[in-house]
């Protein structure tokens, strides 16, 4: 089922099939500027990472002596989660832990992602985990989200650029295959804007890290007639991706709160890099927002 939300200016849409954004159009032009998932290149639109970000070592982990299996970027994104809420400008979707996940994930966890009209052309996203036992639980997060570039006929992949603000020097996190490789870092300096060239992911997404700084990203033509800004207000990470080889018309900008495993991880969840733990009968919350141009 797909559920709607709009204002006067935008229509978005959201699938419960993993809670997943598959539409964000303007009513005035019909412009759209969410991928539309031609399997061709990727068949996904904007996938919701949880319970990991990234990919595990030989995609396993262990915790209380039992090993689990886990494929890139966890299950939710190809589970049904169930709209407990909406309106004609918010929706909240929930998915809880059952049989299913608990053979891939041994925590109870109840995971809502809320989305909001909030002003006439943004979107908020917020993600919510509760940890109903009395345990700890652990967990990474994050969005997908992949943008059509370009978005308007008669331009090119290379006429965008992206932005990042504030302007200062930012860690890069350089990947070794999918492994994260946090002891071998670069650097990446905003101060000239990221034209979009495929050859910058021949090695996979450009990952900066934020240490949860409000940071702003600009995807938009050089005279910005149309595009999207991303307000991440607490964001771990974030990358930026677009399928090396293929030429795809498009790329995305991905606010993570958590990373792939490292080159040496011991496959323990608990030592995981970037992970978060919650301990019983709390609740965690991240969020971020797209205002659309």
């Amino acid at each position: 089922m797909t559920v709607r939300i709009e204002n006067d200016n935008l229509i978005v849409e959201i699938h419960e099939h993993g809670a997943e954004l598959q539409s964000v159009r303007r009513k005035d032009s019909d412009l759209e500027y969410i991928w539309q998932a031609d399997p061709k290149y990727w068949n996904r639109h904007a996938p919701v990472l949880f319970p990991i970000v990234g990919r595990l070592k030989n995609n396993q982990y262990e915790f209380a002596g039992n090993t689990y299996y886990l494929s890139q970027h966890g299950f939710a994104r190809d589970l049904n989660f169930i709209v407990i809420e909406q309106s004609t400008t918010h929706a909240v979707f929930e998915l809880r832990d059952s049989p299913l996940t608990k053979n891939l994930y041994p925590f109870s966890f109840h995971f809502q992602i809320k989305y909001t009209l909030t002003t006439k052309d943004t979107v908020k996203i917020e993600y919510f985990v509760h940890n109903p036992g009395e345990t700890p639980i652990y967990f990474q997060v994050g969005g997908h989200p992949a943008f059509n570039v370009p978005m308007e006929q008669g331009h090119k992949f290379t006429d965008y650029y992206v932005n990042v603000d504030p302007v200062k020097e930012y860690d890069r996190i350089k990947l070794v295959g999918p492994y994260s490789d946090p002891d071998h870092m670069g650097t990446f300096n905003p101060r000239i804007p990221l034209r979009l060239r495929y050859d910058d992911y021949k090695e996979d997404a450009i990952i900066l890290s934020l240490e949860q700084q409000p940071t702003s990203l600009i995807l938009a033509r050089l005279d910005a007639s149309h595009g999207v800004t991303m307000h991440l207000a607490d964001a771990k990470y974030v990358g930026i991706w677009s399928p090396y080889g293929k030429d795809a018309p498009f790329v995305c900008l991905e606010p993570w709160w958590g990373l792939a495993d490292t080159l040496d991880a011991d496959g323990d969840i608990k030592h995981k890099f970037a992970i978060n733990k919650l301990d019983g009968q709390q609740d965690y919350s991240a969020n971020w927002s797209l205002t659309f141009f």
